[in-house]
């Protein structure tokens, strides 16, 4: 079946550029355009079951893509919608914000005229709606099948301009109270000279899980986290600068040697390889920029393999949601020398149980858990200080 797709972006040349690529691939018809979010709005609220997918700029006109994903959020319109979106600074920040008010997944947006036209980004455009839409990829991929959870059908009633929200949230400098979870009811730990460690891989859903997960991660946790998750660089320092806005535990993007420390989490940075090494007394990590394996840089089996070598007492290992098996054969490798134990995410609540999937076909799974009673399981582990 022939998936129908909606486009939002204001600029002339980037509806044009989408379109084309959309309409070359069989499997796709673009199926409307709307230049703003208020017509996007007008047309979802009139037909919100006719799209398969949704492409959505940020900055727009009128109303921009932040305050449609919350009006739509307000209006229970549940639909995919794919961010396509600059790797600026300050479009990263929007992006972070757009995948913690539903957005599915997010695509860079090409710099230059020369990057508008390439394959590079018409793949990853097809390679998202594919993926969004529940479709099969050629058989050489395995990304997993996507947990599709369609709204019952219901009466909406089309709103009128004075009723459309203009949320607050889109500011994304605004202070933000974090969670404290240092008073935890968790089980308490002596002060502990064993070295801990917790490792998390995720790719597509990861950001809204660690939005789910990170928070809740106590400032005084008996471990170190690292958290490998699938972005182009520039998007991952703007994730752990919200991550760190909204959470007790101090969060940073990696930095090559980096001391790690208990009660800190390290996300790895977006177009490099983060892995772990013992240096004297210290765990250290590496971060450089080198050939991606498998497509991916960060890659999680790297980091995972990376830390056979080292003298940790006690791993973690977590699996988010996410296409692919990314992080199954590094685990694999770190279960022949250390003794793990790995969390995997469950079905229903991942937005594609493919990363899951592969690790629990793999035999090696302790727990298989939904994403509200991981933190739960982690600290119970540990302990915190």
């Amino acid at each position: 079946m022939i998936k129908e797709i909606l486009i939002i972006d204001d600029s002339a040349l980037m509806r044009r550029v989408i379109s084309d690529i959309i309409n070359s691939d069989s499997r796709f018809n673009v199926a409307g355009f709307a230049i703003d979010g208020l017509e996007a709005l007008n047309l979802l609220m009139d037909n919100p079951d006719k799209y398969d997918a949704i492409l959505l700029d940020i900055n727009m006109p009128k109303m921009n893509g932040l305050e449609l994903l919350e009006n739509l959020q307000n209006n229970n319109i549940n639909n995919k919608i794919i961010i396509v979106s600059t790797a600026a600074v300050e479009g990263a920040k929007e992006t972070i914000k757009a995948l913690e008010l539903g957005a599915f997944d997010f695509v860079k947006k090409p710099e230059s005229f020369i990057d508008v036209r390439s394959d590079y980004f018409k793949n990853q455009v097809i390679k998202a709606l594919i993926i969004a839409t529940d479709m099969n990829m050629d058989d050489e991929y395995d990304y997993g099948t996507i947990d599709i959870n369609q709204p019952e059908e219901e009466t909406r009633i089309k709103p009128e301009l004075k009723d459309i929200v203009k949320p607050k949230t889109i500011e994304t400098n605004q202070p933000v109270e974090k969670d404290n979870f240092t008073k935890s009811t968790y089980k308490k730990v002596a002060k502990s000279h064993k070295n801990k460690l917790i490792a998390i891989a995720c790719s597509t859903g990861g950001p809204k899980a660690l939005h789910s997960i990170v928070p809740k991660i106590p400032k005084d946790i008996d471990a170190s986290v690292l958290i490998v998750q699938h972005m182009p660089e520039g998007f991952t320092k703007s994730l752990s600068e919200r991550l760190n806005d909204l959470s007790g535990a101090d969060v940073k993007e990696a930095s090559h040697g980096d001391v790690l420390k208990k009660g800190v989490v390290y996300i790895a940075k977006g177009g490099t390889h983060l892995t772990v090494n013992k240096k004297g007394p210290n765990h250290r990590l590496y971060v450089k920029a080198g050939t991606p394996v498998r497509g991916l840089m960060p890659c999680a089996d790297l980091m995972y393999e990376s830390l056979k070598d080292c003298d940790y007492d006690e791993i973690i290992c977590v699996v988010l949601t996410g296409m692919g098996s990314d992080g199954t054969e590094g685990i694999k490798e770190l279960n022949k020398s250390k003794d793990i134990y790995v969390i995997a995410q469950d079905e229903e609540t991942s937005v594609v149980y493919g990363m899951p999937r592969s690790i629990y076909k793999a035999g090696i799974v302790d727990e298989k858990l939904p994403l509200d009673k991981i933190v739960e399981s982690i600290i119970n582990k540990m302990g915190v200080n």
